[in-house]
């Protein structure tokens, strides 16, 4: 019988991969997890959902303050804005995280082999020049920038950056052009626009936000206008060039026509994110990837190579650190002999900007598509908790099954939205009904009562509207 040195051994130490080495070891594996970073946590922690969500969160108090939202309520005062500090407050709330990760690989008796880990075989790992070896290893290496083909990215310029790049600006941009009207882009580009930047977004789709429901995407649209965000959807962009501290980038409609010049001191490029597979060796092992460089996995997470499984980015299936995460302890109860639990059709999704944009399930034009529906929509101006916080834009919108009133997808744009969400998310995972939400009581006042009310609207009888 074989001897190794660890019985699992995850490459990547995001949300998937961190999750997984956890959850692992304290099933009673010993478990090592292959780092390259100086801090744990991946791209989410370091350079993505946390840093971006503390920015959004600052602006938005400096947005309330110098626009006037904070007047309304009787505060009265004029902001100042001091940019390095704002940053710092982000770079200590992720020091303060990552170290977290780390304080718990150390609890949890996870060994951190610090490098680059390749694959020599499938069940073998080299890092840094040292080969380690695991019962089962598990690919989650995560996912980077999608680069714009033609373009470049230079960081540390300034002037034409991806998400990384536009978190670290050390000035506010007069004019940023936002390529991509997807979460990532609306979201950096919300947080410029609040502190002071004229932006633009390029959009090459008819409409913002790909994959979430029709009747959201439209609403996004109006209330980022009504913010003075410009939109140019369906619009192509040809060109990006630079010279000195200003970018130019020429556009045209998606379908053909005109060419348009726009200049800006500062282009984020936001298109979209790919698998971190290159550089791991799969070609050792021959495992390989399909058409959009994604690692094709079965249930239990098991690649076609035995002894190698991967989850998280790598995979199929939406980009998101709670998907991730969940596959994450799926993976090490699977390994350690339990079952693993994910259901793929509820994972939420959150956009973070203001107001929030969140929605699960399926969207009304998908479940048309599997015959006939019930909607329900109910406007976040006639919730009571929303009107006395002055947030009247947004809706919750509840999509049914018309015979069996299962409850099929559930869609919202409110100030917090992305918490909202998890009821439904829950809801959902129980097969509940528009009726059993309903006909649930929710604490008065909060945003939530939306949900109830728009699924009492799927009945045709909301109280409030």
């Amino acid at each position: 019988m074989a001897e190794y040195d660890f019985d699992v051994l995850i490459i990547g130490a995001g949300p998937g991969g961190y999750v997984a080495a956890i959850r692992a070891a304290q099933l009673g594996l010993n478990v090592a997890c292959v780092e390259s970073r100086a801090t744990l946590g991946g791209t989410c922690l370091n350079v993505g959902c946390i840093p971006s969500k503390a920015m959004l969160h600052a602006s938005e108090y400096f947005d309330a303050a110098a626009n006037g939202a904070m007047a309304d309520m009787g505060i009265e005062t004029t902001p100042k804005l001091n940019l390095e500090k704002m940053h710092g407050q982000r770079r200590d709330a992720v020091d303060g995280l990552t170290k977290g990760i780390e304080f718990l690989f150390k609890k949890n008796k996870v060994t951190w082999l610090k490098g680059m880990g390749t694959l020599k075989d499938a069940h073998t790992v080299e890092v840094d020049g040292k080969a380690h070896t695991a019962k089962e290893v598990v690919i989650a290496t995560g996912s980077s920038v999608t680069p714009l083909p033609g373009v470049e990215i230079d960081n540390e310029k300034g002037v034409v950056v991806d998400s990384t790049g536009a978190l670290e600006l050390p000035k506010v941009p007069k004019n940023m052009i936002v390529i991509g009207g997807g979460v990532i882009g609306l979201e950096l580009g919300s947080v410029w626009r609040r502190l002071g930047a004229n932006v633009t977004v390029v959009e090459y789709l008819d409409e913002l936000l790909p994959g979430m429901d029709m009747d959201i995407r439209k609403e996004a649209a109006k209330i980022f206008k009504k913010q003075g965000m410009e939109m140019k959807l369906a619009t192509k962009v040809t060109g990006v060039s630079v010279r000195g501290k200003t970018a130019t980038v020429t556009v045209e409609p998606a379908a053909g026509g005109d060419e348009e010049v726009l200049k800006a001191d500062c282009v984020l490029v936001s298109i979209g994110r790919k698998p971190n597979t290159e550089g791991l060796g799969l070609e050792n092992i021959g495992l390989e990837t399909n058409d959009r460089g994604q690692i094709e996995v079965d249930g239990q997470f098991r690649t076609s190579v035995e002894g190698v499984r991967a989850i998280g980015d790598v995979v199929p299936g939406p980009m998101l650190a709670h998907k991730a995460e969940d596959e994450g302890i799926a993976v090490a109860e699977w390994i350690a002999g339990q079952v693993g639990i994910v259901n793929h059709d509820l994972i939420p999704g959150v956009v973070y900007t203001w107001p929030e944009i969140a929605g699960v399930g399926l969207t009304e034009e998908q479940a048309k598509e599997r015959g006939a529906v019930k909607v329900g929509k109910f406007p976040m101006m006639a919730n009571s908790r929303a009107k006395t916080n002055h947030e009247p834009d947004g809706f919750v919108k509840v999509i049914a099954e018309a015979e069996s009133d299962r409850v099929l997808g559930v869609w919202c744009i409110a100030s917090v939205a992305g918490t909202m969400i998890a009821q439904a998310t829950q809801a959902m995972e129980f097969g509940a009904l528009s009726e059993d939400i309903a006909y649930t009581c929710h604490a008065h006042p909060t945003h939530s009562e939306a949900i109830k009310e728009a699924a009492m609207a799927v009945q045709g009888k909301p109280i409030h509207m």
